[in-house]
């Protein structure tokens, strides 16, 4: 299943990470945004294509030490379709680099809508006789709160094209709690929608004991990412809020089995723009984010036994 891909990578390269590709052109080092600036003016278009060349860049850093990436589907589509066209292309270009590509979107809707998005981000649609792959992640966040209706159309693309989806359950904000801390039957909501992913993923567990079905469980709630881990064997952890939301290594670690496996750790700002907490020349940020990237690899390695 698709989560083996992601989690051989992880063995491999010993590093449970995920670097998102979440970037404003202000993070962009100066030198690339003029370039594109004066090509094209300030426009939409300079600005998206200064924010693919970032992109390559980075991923020409990583690719080798970080298994995947994540990008956030807003930060490219605030950019209008010249956003989205950048999206894709990144998408594209870190495949081809080999990295695992998770798309952050948050989708969910019910019925024939569901399964547009569905074909979207992780299937294909026909023009014709031709079969055409729009945007082509591995895998995608979706928000599970209309229930199944809103995630068994994704099951089949999931099961046939060897795709993954991480459901919303415990997020990293704040006031998540609001929402998902309430009580049903003395068992709080992210807890019952974590049981909803344990049995949404029970005909896709793959070799190393994970469905195709996991969860978003954040970095920012430890105690609750360790309870989940224990209740939830069989379903993959997303865990945003790593560093600049708060969530700090030693707490992550009740996230991952015993054999370290079973969650991916989320970083963006920190490796985008690590190259500004340096103070380093900004024709440096690509090598900048992979000494963080190598940095939060051995913070994180030094709580998680990968073997």
């Amino acid at each position: 299943m698709s989560f083996d891909r992601l989690i051989a990578k992880i063995i491999s390269m010993k590093n449970p990470t995920v670097a998102g590709l979440d970037p404003k052109l202000d993070y962009v080092p100066e030198y690339i945004r003029r370039s594109f600036l004066e090509e094209d003016g300030e426009t939409l278009k300079a600005a998206a294509k200064a924010i693919f060349r970032y992109n390559q860049m980075l991923i020409d850093a990583l690719c080798d030490i970080v298994p995947a990436v994540k990008l956030q589907a807003a930060y490219y589509e605030m950019y209008g379709h010249h956003g989205v066209k950048t999206m894709e292309r990144t998408i594209r270009y870190a495949k081809l680099k080999g990295m695992y590509v998770i798309t952050d979107a948050k989708r969910n809707d019910i019925g024939a809508t569901m399964e547009a998005y569905t074909a979207a981000h992780l299937g294909s649609c026909m023009i014709g006789g031709t079969e055409c792959e729009p945007f082509g992640a591995d895998a995608l966040t979706v928000n599970g709160y209309l229930g199944t209706d809103g995630i068994s159309p994704l099951l089949p693309v999931c099961k046939e094209k060897d795709k993954g989806i991480f459901v919303l359950c415990k997020t990293s904000n704040p006031s998540s709690g609001e929402f998902q801390d309430l009580l049903i039957d003395g068992v709080p909501l992210y807890a019952k929608m974590g049981d909803k992913c344990e049995e949404w993923g029970a005909e896709t567990v793959g070799t190393y004991g994970y469905s195709a079905v996991g969860a978003v469980v954040g970095a920012t709630y430890p105690e609750q990412l360790t309870e989940l881990r224990k209740r939830l064997p069989h379903t993959m952890f997303l865990v945003p809020g790593y560093g600049a939301q708060g969530g700090g290594a030693a707490g992550i670690a009740g996230g991952f089995d015993e054999n370290g496996l079973g969650a991916i750790v989320n970083s963006s700002r920190a490796i985008l723009c690590a190259y500004k907490k340096e103070g380093c020349d900004e024709r440096d940020f690509a090598e900048a984010a992979r000494r963080e990237a190598l940095r939060m690899r051995a913070d994180l390695t030094s709580y998680i036994n990968l073997g």
